[in-house]
C-alpha cells in the first residue's frame, strides 16, 4: 500500500478514537467506533491480512455497532455527565 495513503488512515484513525471518548451523545460515539473499525479495515487490508480485515468488517464495523445502537436505544441517548 502506498505509505502516504497509511499515514492518512492512520491519522484518522486517531482522530477517530479521541472523538469517540470525547463525544457525549451516545449514538455519535457508536457511530464513530463504527468508523474506527472500518479503518481498522482497510489497515489491515493494507497489510496484506485479508482474513483479519474481513473478520474486523464483519464483527467490528458491522455486528458490534448494531449491538451498540440497539443497546442505546433502549437506554437514554445521552450521558448526565
Amino acid at each position: 500500500m502506498i505509505w502516504q495513503l497509511d499515514i492518512v488512515i492512520l491519522v484518522l484513525v486517531v482522530i477517530c478514537a479521541i472523538a469517540a471518548i470525547s463525544v457525549k451523545d451516545l449514538l455519535g460515539s457508536a457511530v464513530l467506533l463504527g468508523a474506527y473499525s472500518f479503518l481498522m479495515c482497510l489497515l489491515w487490508t493494507g497489510m496484506g491480512a485479508v482474513d483479519v480485515a474481513f473478520t474486523e468488517a464483519a464483527v467490528g464495523a458491522g455486528i458490534s455497532t448494531a449491538f451498540f445502537i440497539a443497546a442505546i436505544y433502549q437506554t437514554t441517548r445521552r450521558t448526565r455527565d
